[in-house]
């Protein structure tokens, strides 16, 4: 709730005991000074009781719930991470919103630009856990000049981090990343697609905005990499940000540090902390920011199915959604 007391840590629900809340969240939550998981949700009872065991220490228990509404009903949380799949989201953070939680929903925020601006339509307004805005690719933000050009991509095995029930394709998978780092390295907003080539393990298109353009790839059946280069308006390369290999995580256990997914996800969960307690919230993205990658999202299928062709991302102002239901 918005103005928690800093006198007690924040607690914390977490909605989804999938792969992400295994391998990224519970990791990064020892890295966060002042906040608690508290409570789990999830309909596996194995998922779930495994997160709550992992989570628990003789001091403090994880409570272990059968679903979001359970979690809430029973109290005793501050704020909500919603990880489960993506076409819960709304539903877990209209059930948030009804019991005045904040929310910091996963990626992507839904399954399409409606139900996204349907979630930008909630009060509170959910935060939205765009991670790579808290990499060191971060530092190129300011760096890309008017007219100029991004090239961003993102690979990974997906075998490594593979979804217990979710198969997405790679625009649904890493192109939410790729769009909304476009828009926050340049301070632009989406206005088309083009050049959209889909397919289940990759993606490339062309993101138009009103800076520039994005050259945007992602692929599922890759090394690890990320990268981001910034060329000026002639081509001439300006900045360039890289990480990856499949060493990366084994050389960050040797210099005892987090993983940089783990790293990202732990500064992400700061910043949502400080956004729960009513303080600045810094460069954490909100479901409005979610909306408007969606469409632009949303723009890159169409461009697809029209064999590359430009298609504008239609405006992602909130819209109007359901009566919200009580948390009861």
């Amino acid at each position: 709730m918005s103005g928690t007391s800093r006198d007690r840590p924040l607690r914390l629900g977490l909605v989804g005991c999938g792969r992400l809340a295994e391998a990224g969240y519970l990791p990064a939550l020892r890295w966060v000074p002042d906040v608690l998981l508290t409570a789990v949700a999830d309909p596996d009872q194995a998922r779930r009781a495994r997160v709550a065991e992992r989570a628990s220490t003789d001091a403090d228990r994880v409570a272990a719930h059968p679903g979001a509404r359970e979690l809430v009903v029973a109290g005793g949380v501050d704020a909500l991470v919603i990880a489960s799949p993506p076409a819960a989201h709304l539903d877990h953070a209209e059930l948030a919103s009804a019991a005045s939680l904040p929310a910091l929903v996963e990626k992507p925020p839904a399954p399409d630009g409606q139900d996204a601006r349907r979630l930008a339509a909630l009060e509170p307004r959910p935060w939205v856990g765009f991670n790579r805005r808290f990499d060191r690719a971060a530092a190129l933000r300011g760096r890309v000049p008017a007219g100029g050009t991004l090239e961003l991509e993102l690979r990974y095995r997906r075998a490594s981090w593979r979804a217990y029930t979710v198969a997405a394709d790679a625009l649904a998978d890493l192109g939410p990343h790729l769009v909304d780092l476009a828009l926050f390295l340049t301070g632009a907003a989406p206005r088309a697609v083009r050049r959209a080539r889909l397919g289940p393990e990759r993606a490339r298109l062309e993101l138009i905005t009103t800076r520039g353009m994005a050259r945007i790839r992602c692929e599922t059946n890759r090394v690890h990499a990320e990268r981001v280069r910034v060329r000026a308006a002639d081509g001439a390369a300006i900045a360039a940000h890289a990480v990856g290999g499949p060493m990366v995580g084994a050389f960050a256990r040797l210099r005892r540090r987090p993983h940089p997914l783990v790293a990202s996800l732990a500064l992400q969960l700061e910043a949502f902390a400080r956004a729960a307690r009513g303080e600045s919230p810094g460069p954490l993205a909100d479901a409005v920011d979610g909306a408007r990658v969606m469409a632009a999202l949303d723009a890159a299928r169409a461009s697809a199915h029209r064999g590359g062709a430009e298609e504008a991302v239609h405006p992602a102002s909130p819209a109007p959604g359901p009566t919200v239901k009580t948390a009861g």
